[in-house]
């Protein structure tokens, strides 16, 4: 997609990320417990990513925030494996390769930091995303790994890097 260019998070992304997060949540009945939605850490989301081994990619087109993606070194994940985290895009700028652009981002990024493998959690609400996670490789899983806190997720998936 054109006119879109991919930074790091900066504190002034921090309302416009977590609204992004939230009315897609809302947009496929997601918003419930156990999920992002009602994660404090969803409103201060550039002081989180400045965690060790975390990065968090915005797409902006011109002064629009599209949306974002990033990779996080969950607690209890094994050795060697992040977490991909955070991945919603604002309606607009979705079915146009944007999403899968911030995957390989955040693939490439997980690779220059040492990560072998990349977890991800989601649910069935979010079918559109696990097709995408499918396409990019990305395997289920018969349980959650590592300690998110996020409950509501009951879908888990991996990918060797």
């Amino acid at each position: 997609m054109s006119g879109i260019i991919f930074r790091s998070i900066a504190r002034e992304d921090n309302p416009a990320i977590a609204g992004i997060i939230r009315s897609v949540l809302t947009e496929f009945g997601a918003n419930k417990p156990g999920t992002v939605f009602f994660d404090p850490a969803t409103d201060h989301l550039y002081q989180l990513f400045q965690t060790p081994g975390s990065a968090y990619w915005v797409a902006q087109s011109e002064t629009l925030i599209a949306g974002g993606a990033g990779i996080f070194p969950t607690p209890g994940l094994p050795p060697g494996c992040c977490e991909l985290v955070k991945l919603y895009l604002s309606k607009q700028f979705r079915r146009k390769g944007l999403g899968e652009q911030l995957i390989i981002q955040c693939f490439q990024t997980a690779q220059q930091y040492g990560y072998r493998q990349m977890y991800l959690e989601t649910m069935p609400e979010l079918s559109q995303a696990m097709k995408l996670y499918e396409k990019l490789g990305f395997h289920y899983l018969p349980g959650p790994m590592g300690q998110s806190g996020h409950y509501g997720c009951d879908l888990w998936m991996l990918k060797n890097l």
